[in-house]
């Protein structure tokens, strides 16, 4: 089995300050850039996962400004493959697919933003592409939704989707049990 860490769009509108910002951000990239380094260092392949807005009238991710940028707590080396997507199943109308096969990975480790949306999206895509997936649930952020005039909290929002996908599509882990599985894995 060879594994990879797939990063999804950890980009600076996510943020304080950012047009979209998520609850937990600051600390779910905290978490993101723990697993990457210890990618890195385990040599396991990386691929970050950069939205861009093509819709008309986009709030978010506009094309060349800074809330687009992949934020500096997980920026790629320049090694590192960079998707580019403007959905958010992150293997619509991308080379992601290819670019995994080609690595020959059939794992993947992912950690992103937002929960609800393209995190989720991509790891159901990935579970009926035949990969194995690990979501590291505190390595991901969402905001609060609404429903039929009721807010759901974003926590709330976070645990249903762990919940669903953990359920069937990915095993559902903490930062710190990944850490130290790969710690044994070395």
């Amino acid at each position: 089995m060879k594994t990879a860490l797939l990063i999804i769009d950890i980009q600076n509108d996510y943020f304080p300050g950012g047009k979209m910002q998520l609850d937990g951000s600051l600390d779910a990239a905290a978490a993101a850039a723990r697993l990457l380094a210890a990618s890195r260092k385990l040599s396991w392949s990386v691929f970050h996962v950069q939205h861009i807005a093509v819709q008309p009238n986009p709030t978010f991710f506009l094309p060349g400004t800074p809330g687009a940028d992949i934020h500096a707590s997980v920026a790629p080396l320049p090694d590192e493959a960079v998707i580019i997507k403007h959905y958010p199943n992150s293997f619509r109308n991308t080379d992601l697919l290819e670019q995994l096969k080609s690595a020959g990975v059939d794992t993947l480790l992912i950690c992103g933003m937002m929960s609800h949306m393209c995190v989720d999206t991509t790891v159901r895509a990935a579970f009926d592409l035949g990969f194995s997936c690990i979501v590291t649930h505190d390595a991901c952020a969402t905001r609060e939704l609404e429903f039929n005039g009721v807010t759901v909290p974003a926590k709330q929002v976070h645990a249903s989707y762990m919940a669903a996908l953990g359920a069937v599509f990915a095993q559902v882990k903490g930062v710190d049990e990944i850490l130290e599985n790969m710690s044994r894995s070395a």
